[in-house]
C-alpha cells in the first residue's frame, strides 16, 4: 500500500505540468492582433486574438522557475500549500524508509558500529539534505536568502523533539510513582501531577548531558556577535565547524562502545548488590555489632563471622564455601551468575592469589566493604553502632536502585523477542533497498521543497524561517515522533529509557551533524552568519531540557507542561527578537 501511494504521488507530480497547445504565428499588425492560423479547423482562415503588451519586469515577476526544469511550481499561496503537503509527505516517506531499513540492518548486524555510527546519521539524513540544498541553490545572494529555511528546520526539529514530542511521551508513558520510581504497567493515579510520571535509566541521563554539551559549537559561532565584532565571524564559523565535526566523530565512537561500557557498569552494579546482600546477611548472623561505638568496623565480631562461615575449620574460606554463602542469601529480583559473583568476591579478598581467603584477608575485605557502605550512607558518628542496620539498609536500597536504573534487561523487562533472523540474505537486501530508496527520495525532493517554502513565503509575506520551523519538522521527524510515542505507551522503564534516549540522540545529531553541514555551506560559500535569535532558542531549549534530564531519572507528569510551554515560547522569542529588536 505504501509503495502504491508513493507511485501515485510521483505520477501526479511528473504529469501535472504536461499540457498540449497550438503554436501561435505572429504576423505584423498595427492593431496588435495575432492569428494561430486555424479557425474551425480551416487552416486558410485564421482566428485573431487581442494581444496585450507585458513589461519585462512583469514577465520576470510572473515567471515560475521549475526545479530540475520539470517539477511543478506555482506563485499562488494555495498552490504552494498543496506542493508543501505533497513534498512534505514524500520527505516523510523517505524518513520512514530510512527508519525501516535501519531497523532491519540493526536486526541483522546488531549494535556497535551499525547502531553507533550509521543509524544516527541515517536518522538525520532528511534534515541534512534539506539544510544542504537550502544553501547550495543559486548564487551567494540567493543562498543567503534561502539558508534561513535550513536554519528554521534545524531549530524547529530540535525544539519540536524536546517540547511537543517530549511532553507527549511523558503523558502517554506515565505510570504510578512509588518511592520516586515508576511501577511498570501500573497507571492507577490518572493525571496526578506528582504521583504519576515516567522513570528512565541512567544512560538516558548521560544522553541528556551529551545533548547539552553538543550546543558548544553554537556558542562558538555566536561569539563574534556577542562581542559585537565583525572581523572574526568567518574564523568563528571555521572553528565551530571543526569542533562540530570532532564532536560528531567522538559521539559516534561513544555510541559504538556504549554497549560494552553499559555491560561493564551493569556488572559492577551487580557486584555492589552482592556486597550489600552479604553485609546484610552477616549483620543478621553476627554475634554483636559490625561497628564499634566509634563507628569503626569491629574486628572481633568480623573474626567470629569468619569462624562461622569456615565450615571445615581449616582457617581458610574456599570458593565452595563462599558459593554456599552466596546461595544462602536471598537477592531480591536480581539474577546473576553465582560462580562469577564468587570470582569477584575472591578478587576483593584474596590478595595472595591462592584461590582461598584466610582470616586476615576476610577481615580486611569486610572492613573495606563496610567503609564503602558507610560512605554511601553518609558520615557516621559516635552512635554508628546502633545505626549499623540502618546504613546497611540504605546501602542496599541504593545499590538496588542503581542496578534498576542501569537498565538490566535480563529480568523479563525486554519486550523485544531476540532470536535468529529467518532469512539474513533477504533481510539484508531489503534493508539496503529501503535505505537507497529513502536516500534517493530525500535527495530528489529536498530542493523542490525548499523552493516551494520560499515561494509560499513570497506569496504570503510570512518569513520562510517560521514556515520551515513549524512545517518541515513535521515531515522529517514524523516517523521518529510516532515511533517514540508508540514505544513510550508500553509503560515500562526500559521502553521509556529507549524513547527519551532516542529523543536526546536525535537532538544531538541535529546539533553536530546537521550543524556541521550548515556551517560548511556558510563557510565555503562565504555567507553571513546572522542567526542570533535562532541560536538563542536552541540554547535555551537544549539547556533547560538537557539540564533537567541530566540530573534526574524520574519525570513527574507536571514536567510535561514545561516541555509544552517551551514551544510557543520559542516561536514568540524569535519573532520578538527579530522583528521588535532587529536581531536578524
Amino acid at each position: 500500500m505504501r509503495f502504491r501511494s508513493l507511485i501515485s504521488l510521483l505520477f501526479l507530480l511528473f504529469f501535472t505540468s504536461s499540457a498540449y497547445a497550438r503554436f501561435v504565428s505572429l504576423r505584423p499588425s498595427s492593431t496588435l492582433l495575432i492569428s494561430d492560423g486555424i479557425n474551425g479547423g480551416n487552416l486558410a482562415s485564421g482566428s485573431v486574438i487581442k494581444t496585450v503588451e507585458v513589461s519585462a519586469e512583469e514577465k520576470e515577476e510572473e515567471a515560475c522557475e521549475q526545479t530540475y526544469g520539470f517539477m511543478p511550481c506555482t506563485k499562488t499561496a494555495l498552490g504552494n500549500v498543496f506542493l508543501i503537503l505533497v513534498y512534505g509527505f514524500l520527505m516523510f516517506t523517505a524518513a520512514t524508509y530510512l527508519s525501516a531499513g535501519s531497523e532491519l540492518l540493526l536486526e541483522i548486524l546488531g549494535p556497535g558500529i551499525v547502531g553507533g555510527l550509521f543509524l544516527p546519521m541515517l536518522g538525520a539524513l532528511p534534515d541534512a539534505m534539506l539544510i544542504m540544498v537550502s544553501g547550495l541553490s543559486g548564487d551567494a545572494a540567493t543562498a543567503q536568502t534561502q539558508v534561513s529555511v535550513g536554519m528554521g528546520l534545524l531549530a524547529g526539529s530540535t525544539v519540536m523533539l524536546l517540547t511537543v514530542i517530549w511532553g507527549t511521551c511523558t503523558v502517554v508513558g506515565k505510570c504510578d510513582l512509588r518511592d520516586s520510581i515508576a511501577v511498570n504497567n501500573q497507571d492507577t493515579k490518572g493525571f496526578h501531577l506528582k504521583d504519576s510520571g515516567v522513570t528512565v535509566d541512567v544512560w538516558t541521563s548521560y544522553a541528556a548531558r551529551i545533548m547539552a554539551i553538543s550546543v558548544i559549537p553554537f556558542i562558538i559561532v555566536q561569539l563574534p556577535q556577542m562581542l559585537d565584532s565583525t572581523s572574526g565571524r568567518h574564523l568563528a564559523v571555521l572553528v565551530a565547524l571543526i569542533l562540530s565535526v570532532l564532536m560528531l566523530i567522538s559521539y559516534c565512537v561513544y555510541q559504538v562502545f556504549q554497549p560494552w561500557i553499559q555491560r561493564r557498569r551493569l556488572a559492577f552494579a551487580k557486584h555492589k548488590h552482592v556486597i550489600s546482600g552479604i553485609l546484610k546477611h552477616l549483620k543478621q548472623h553476627a554475634l554483636g555489632r559490625l561497628l564499634d561505638d566509634e563507628g569503626q568496623p569491629d574486628e572481633h565480631v568480623i573474626r567470629k563471622l569468619f569462624e562461622t562461615i569456615d565450615a571445615n575449620k581449616d582457617g581458610h574460606l574456599s570458593a565452595a564455601e563462599l558459593k554456599a554463602l552466596i546461595i544462602g542469601i536471598s537477592f531480591e529480583d536480581i539474577d546473576f551468575d553465582k560462580d562469577d559473583a564468587v570470582g569477584k568476591v575472591l578478587q576483593d579478598f584474596d590478595k595472595t592469589l591462592d584461590e582461598q581467603v584466610d582470616q586476615e584477608e576476610f577481615v580486611r575485605g569486610i572492613k573495606h566493604w563496610l567503609i564503602q557502605a558507610m560512605g554511601a550512607a553518609g558520615p557516621s558518628g559516635p552512635d554508628a553502632g546502633p545505626r549499623t542496620m540502618k546504613f546497611l539498609d540504605h546501602f542496599h536500597v541504593q545499590t538496588k536502585r542503581e542496578h534498576a536504573l542501569l537498565g538490566d534487561n535480563e529480568n523479563g523487562e525486554n519486550d523485544e523477542e531476540s532470536g535468529e533472523v529467518a532469512d539474513p540474505k533477504w533481510i539484508t537486501i531489503k534493508a539496503a533497498l529501503l535505505l537507497l530508496l529513502g536516500a534517493a527520495i530525500a535527495a530528489a525532493f529536498a530542493d523542490p521543497l525548499v523552493d516551494t517554502v520560499n515561494n509560499f513565503s513570497a506569496a504570503t509575506g510570512i518569513p520562510s524561517f517560521f514556515i520551515s520551523f513549524i512545517a518541515l519538522p513535521l515531515a522529517t521527524n514524523s516517523s521518529e515522533a510516532v515511533s517514540a510515542i508508540i514505544f513510550a505507551s508500553r509503560k515500562k522503564i526500559r521502553t521509556a529509557s529507549l524513547t527519551f534516549s532516542e529523543l536526546c540522540g536525535g537532538v544531538t545529531m541535529n546539533n553536530i551533524l546537521c550543524l556541521s553541514v550548515f556551517l560548511a555551506i556558510v563557510y565555503v560559500r562565504g555567507l553571513t552568519w546572522n542567526f542570533s535569535s535562532e541560536v538563542l532558542v536552541i540554547l535555551i531549549v537544549c539547556l533547560v531540557m538537557g539540564g533537567f534530564a541530566s540530573f534526574r531519572t524520574t519525570y513527574p507528569l507536571w514536567t510535561c507542561f514545561i516541555a509544552y510551554l517551551l514551544y510557543p515560547f520559542s516561536l514568540g522569542l524569535v519573532y520578538i527578537l527579530d522583528y521588535w529588536f532587529g536581531w536578524s
